[in-house]
């Protein structure tokens, strides 16, 4: 597989000339500054590049061209309209592989950033109760959609309002845009009464005016997984599982149309074979976010905190494996795109790395560590 990483730009406090002593290839960026439903002009992502390059790396993924959140309650022309006048930019700009996410509202969530591991390692973490409690006491009092008993505990359980409202609402990785109690009550009304069926009709909707256009121009489009793969705050998520992938890759058939694998969100749920979904939708498959989360409970939804990559839950060398086969297939059958992109995602911040600079997830030296790993398994394979 192709080894990249995420940089965040030139505010990226992780440089390039850092990035490329880690050994990779690939950069995978974006236009952060730019709002949602912003046009990309072809003249920021040829500058960008010509960064990436002069430093000695290649942009190889888009990671990512934001989906407005009016495409996702309305399928609103306009927006979609605009969204391939910047896909058709980053064509312009040499660039082919494109990641984007219809999560509802918010991007990944977690409710704490800094979870101290025993081995004084600080991970992000997801608690379902916490957030649970943040969304009854704070959002959502009448809400009737979690477990009784978790219910019970989270409309007395303490928690840290502040913290948790910086953390919850942090916005996008590398965004500029953060959330108020009431900015976000406002985001989650425009989605009042829209279904799992309305959802996934808007996200058929974009993929038929977006497929054929990436079809034409040769490039190559890639859903992310919701994270974490479940109903958040009453909101519809329907690219949660296998099923939800198939429905996806069925609503514009093309070679265009195809998968962000990212085993952390999907590895979430017990009920998901990584694996063998990693073999089964593999010919979809374009770009691939390896990391690990340890479940702590083996139901859905559950609490669950990111563990090194070679830990946790997943089983992160079945995972490869099957990956490695899938490019072999690719090679044999002549595809151009026999090589899958793939980039150590998240990291626990580890030694020097500081949890308070930077963007969440993203420390220097965690993902060091984690691409080392990983780079050893594919080694052993190959």
């Amino acid at each position: 597989m192709r080894q990249t990483w995420r940089w965040f730009g030139p505010a990226d406090p992780i440089p390039l000339s850092h990035i490329r002593q880690a050994g990779v290839e690939g950069i995978v960026t974006a236009l952060y500054d730019l709002p949602p439903g912003t046009p990309w002009p072809v003249e920021r992502l040829l500058e960008r590049r010509a960064q990436i390059e002069a430093a000695g790396l290649t942009w190889d993924v888009v990671e990512s061209l934001p989906v407005t959140e009016r495409m996702k309650t309305e399928a609103d022309p306009a927006d979609i309209a605009t969204w391939i006048e910047s896909l058709r930019a980053c064509h312009a700009a040499g660039l082919r592989t494109i990641c984007y996410n219809f999560m509802p509202a918010l991007d990944w969530t977690r409710t704490e950033l800094a979870h101290r591991r025993p081995d004084g390692a600080r991970a992000l973490r997801f608690d379902l109760r916490d957030l649970a409690a943040f969304d009854l006491q704070l959002i959502r009092p009448e809400a009737d959609d979690y477990p009784p008993e978790i219910a019970a505990e989270a409309r007395t359980r303490k928690i840290d309002r502040d913290a948790l409202v910086a953390t919850i609402l942090a916005g996008l990785p590398g965004a500029m845009e953060t959330w108020t109690l009431d900015s976000f009550q406002n985001r989650l009304a425009a989605y009042r009464g829209l279904t799992e069926e309305d959802l996934r009709a808007n996200l058929a909707t974009f993929l038929r005016a977006a497929i054929p256009v990436a079809e034409e121009l040769g490039m190559r489009l890639c859903c992310h997984p919701d994270d974490p793969p479940w109903r958040l705050f009453g909101l519809p998520r329907i690219v949660s599982t296998e099923t939800d992938y198939e429905a996806l890759l069925a609503a514009a058939p093309s070679s265009a149309n195809g998968i962000t694998f990212c085993t952390g969100s999907l590895g979430a749920r017990p009920d998901v074979d990584l694996p063998g979904m990693a073999t089964r939708l593999g010919p979809h498959i374009h770009f691939a976010h390896l990391r690990n989360v340890r479940r702590e409970t083996e139901t859905v939804p559950c609490s669950f905190f990111e563990d090194a990559h070679l830990e946790g839950s997943t089983d992160m060398v079945a995972v490869i494996r099957a990956l490695l086969a899938e490019q072999s297939r690719r090679a044999a059958a002549g595809r151009d795109d026999c090589v899958i992109p793939m980039r150590p995602d998240h990291g626990q911040a580890i030694l020097t790395d500081d949890p308070a600079t930077g963007a969440p997830g993203y420390p220097a030296i965690g993902r060091l560590r984690g691409l080392a790993e990983l780079r050893g398994v594919m080694k052993a394979l190959s």
